[in-house]
């Protein structure tokens, strides 16, 4: 791959990014409990995550309108305190509970790997998180991006098409100059697919101890990295 071409570089960020399940059950087991919400904070944490696909085919199928991931995790998180039969919280811990995903918190690697990762091209994120929720995860976790990009500006979820071409076409940049960077192979295969660079980072402990998925990158990706700054050599930079 010829990196001169590359301009900007897009982030996945749940489970890229961020340790969205480390952070929920740190919080969950040092915050909530104390507030009567007695679960298996691990369970809990990956139920969150796993109702997360399904609830936006559902809005995709035409079952639910169009909703940024805020309230499709509120949603989710009512259905859980049901099942996990918690009561008791008001409607003021629920919003702050369900804003969790707001405080999560950075690989070890992705502080110093995206500041290097920067002085190359520009870095924004391209999550499906809506942009309130991601720019008080950059503030709280110290990520420097020099944008902000959502797939709610498109009003799409990744791996829609619509979002990454949306994301080129917010840069001025043809598909081909963006580099998309994540740890999931569906969203570096979307991505690919519409013309961008792929480059596949490591994170095996996303899920936890007994993670599946994506624990080798697709072949098609451009750039293989067991981290920030791993890819940051990988890619030529100092």
């Amino acid at each position: 791959m010829d990196t001169s071409e590359i301009k900007a570089m897009t982030f996945d960020v749940f489970g890229t990014v961020v340790d969205w399940r480390g952070s929920i059950i740190s919080e969950g087991k040092e915050v909530w409990t104390a507030k009567g919400v007695e679960v298996d904070w691990e369970q809990f944490a990956d139920e969150w995550r796993g109702g997360y696909g399904p609830a936006m085919n559902r809005v995709r199928a035409g079952e639910l309108p169009w909703m940024n991931i805020d309230a499709l995790h509120r949603l989710i998180l009512d259905e859980l305190l049901e099942r996990h039969q918690v009561t008791g919280l008001s409607e003021v811990d629920k919003q702050e509970l369900n804003r969790v995903w707001h405080r999560l918190n950075p690989w070890p690697d992705v502080p110093s790997g995206l500041a290097r990762l920067r002085q190359h091209a520009i870095v924004a994120s391209l999550s499906n998180g809506n942009v309130a929720l991601l720019v008080n995860m950059a503030r709280h976790g110290g990520i420097c991006w020099d944008c902000v990009l959502s797939a709610e500006l498109a009003k799409h979820y990744k791996p829609d098409p619509e979002v990454y071409q949306m994301a080129a076409a917010l840069l001025g940049l043809e598909p081909h100059q963006v580099l998309m960077v994540a740890a999931h192979n569906g969203d570096l295969k979307a991505s690919k697919a519409v013309g961008f660079k792929t480059a596949f980072v490591h994170r095996p402990q996303e899920h936890g101890p007994e993670q599946t998925s994506d624990l080798a990158p697709d072949p098609s990706v451009d750039v293989v990295a067991k981290d920030f700054n791993d890819l940051a050599v990988r890619l030529g930079i100092q």
